[in-house]
């Protein structure tokens, strides 16, 4: 049994990505859909595979090569992409007499194969049906109408009366009398053409069969939002257990999301879920790429060593989907805004500092640094770029429409800069250690969003905690919670919490920094208007706290006039 697996196409709604990568390689659950086709072929029974290319045709070649059936694949490079009916023909002088599959490669199906082959089997034997294809109904591309023998009468259904192509047929050879063919001898001189046009060609003729295969599960990847909800579906799936036929059933919605692109998701199958972030599809090399695999690796490591935040449960890298543990939905903010009772916001966020500590101190052992994105540590390069600069460029010349500029406040920005990094407690931080990536479930705190961790002040992370404008906590309470954290770090002497002290005002005034940039991009640049409503009281915040600082006269006047 033989089989064409056709892969020659540009995939142009999946640009720009397609022009790294083809189609036929882009990944569900790590494997590339390629690969998934030809193990549904050979399981079927297929002893010979050929694959037609063009577009990235080296990438597909070099996949072939170390296939692991690589001696029962076979290329087809098309120095000119000659359309499916063009690729079909030129595959004529490598078959025998028997039918052959011919399968589109950006499917995933659970078709029977078998049954297909010997239902063709057969029509060709009952009424000299010279193609079978497979068909579906797909409301979205519903367009070909069956007569009442089960023959394809056309390609141009009305509403409501037709069915889709799944992409999936079984052409017999003497269909090759049909198409274009100048040279039926060995070589061939090959033509463009369209194999549907063929086939419309014969709807008269009573030649063209079809199999309906309902209900069956099939998705065409060929699109970047088909991509990805493929994607989703199958590793839920995978990860609960659940046979391709049941993929189907599966519910995802929609979750609120971050100040980040990624988008999240909850996936359900009766009584269990899991939650999905979406990165986006991630080329290798990409930002959204880097991001992926320090999210996928730190979260790896944390769980190995006990931290509590939620397990990765499984990837797919280039789709961009990474299936985490599911939490629940409630945050630290929401508890915060429900407490009224300062006793009780105390123990809370002494419980939350507990589990801070731990993130810094037993996170940071057996850290890789190869893991992180951007920088391997809280820096001063870092520092001066992610958050002064952020605050100058996003905040006060873009929010505020104010011409001041960085080079003016240079040298107070390395003072500040110097300052965070100086007398830090050195651990993992996690940078943004704030109450929306704080999880309260089952009365135990967990961190997410930790793919920003990194070397750095344990100080920077208490600072995001306390000062974070989502809940506002007073200003007594803030205090107290730093002696909290002092006493639980062991630090006793007055000339070791002074310096600690300093670090952490200094880190205050650096995420104030960062939190007004961030507000002011994600508001103005990225759309998310929700975010303009935080911005007074982190200025206030940043008021308050940059008093505290006497080496930074110049900035201290500029911050006073917002």
């Amino acid at each position: 049994m033989k089989a064409l697996i056709l892969a020659a196409g540009f995939g142009t709604r999946l640009l720009p990505y397609t022009n790294s990568i083809p189609k036929p390689l882009f990944t569900l659950n790590q494997r590339p859909l390629l690969d998934l086709v030809i193990e549904q072929l050979i399981a079927c029974g297929c002893d010979k595979i050929f694959i037609n290319t063009h577009h990235c045709h080296e990438q597909i070649e070099a996949f072939v090569r170390q296939h692991r059936f690589k001696d029962r694949l076979q290329t087809l490079y098309e120095p000119k992409i000659l359309d499916t009916g063009g690729a079909i023909a030129n595959l004529r002088r490598f078959l025998d007499k028997a039918p052959f599959f011919v399968v589109n490669a950006d499917i995933i199906c659970d078709i029977d194969l078998k049954q297909v082959y010997e239902s063709h089997l057969a029509s060709h034997r009952d009424s000299k049906a010279l193609a079978t294809l497979v068909l579906h109904d797909c409301q979205q591309f519903n367009k070909i109408q069956v007569d009442g023998q089960g023959f394809i009468e056309n390609f141009n259904a009305p509403p409501g009366k037709g069915l889709a192509f799944t992409g999936v047929q079984i052409l017999s050879p003497d269909i090759y009398t049909h198409m274009p063919i100048t040279d039926m001898s060995g070589a061939f001189d090959p033509k463009v053409f369209s194999s549907i046009e063929v086939y419309k060609n014969l709807c008269p003729t009573k030649r063209i069969k079809a199999h309906v295969a309902d209900p069956i599960y099939w998705r065409d990847i060929g699109t970047i939002s088909a991509y990805t909800q493929t994607s989703q579906q199958c590793l839920t799936g995978q990860l609960l257990g659940l046979p391709t036929s049941r993929l189907h059933e599966i519910q995802i919605t929609p979750i609120a999301g971050d100040g980040s692109d990624r988008h999240w998701y909850r996936a359900f199958h009766g009584k269990r879920s899991l939650v999905l972030s979406d990165h986006g599809i991630c080329l290798a090399q990409s930002e959204n790429h880097s991001q992926l695999q320090a999210f996928v690796n730190i979260g790896a490591h944390l769980v190995s060593q006990k931290v509590a935040v939620p397990k990765i449960l499984g990837y797919d890298v280039l789709s961009g989907q990474v299936a985490l543990e599911d939490l629940g939905d409630v945050h630290l903010s929401a508890v915060v805004h429900q407490t009224q009772d300062p006793a009780t916001l105390m123990a809370l966020y002494k419980k939350v500092i507990d589990q801070l500590i731990e993130f810094s101190q037993i996170g940071r052992l057996n850290f890789d640094t190869r893991w992180t994105c951007q920088t391997t540590a809280y820096s001063k390069e870092l520092i001066l770029e992610k958050e002064c600069a952020y605050f100058m460029t996003a905040f006060i010349q873009g929010f505020l429409g104010k011409k001041e500029t960085f080079e003016s406040y240079a040298h107070e920005f390395d003072t500040i800069a110097d300052n965070a990094l100086e007398h830090c407690v050195v651990g993992l931080m996690h940078r943004d250690m704030q109450s929306k990536n704080i999880m309260i479930h089952n009365d135990k705190i967990y961190f997410i969003d930790f793919q920003s961790a990194r070397k750095g002040p344990l100080q920077y992370d208490l600072a995001s905690l306390l000062i974070d404008p989502y809940v506002n906590l007073p200003q007594g309470i803030q205090e107290a919670l730093v002696s909290y954290t002092m006493s639980r770090l062991g630090i006793a002497s007055t000339i070791e919490q002074s310096k600690f002290k300093r670090c952490y005002h200094y880190c205050c005034v650096t995420r104030n920094l960062q939190f007004l940039g961030a507000f002011a991009f994600l508001s103005q640049i990225k759309g998310k208007k929700r975010f303009e409503s935080y911005i007074p009281q982190a200025v206030r915040s940043l008021k308050s706290n940059i008093q505290r600082l006497a080496s930074v006269p110049t900035l201290k006047k500029l911050v006073n006039t917002l």
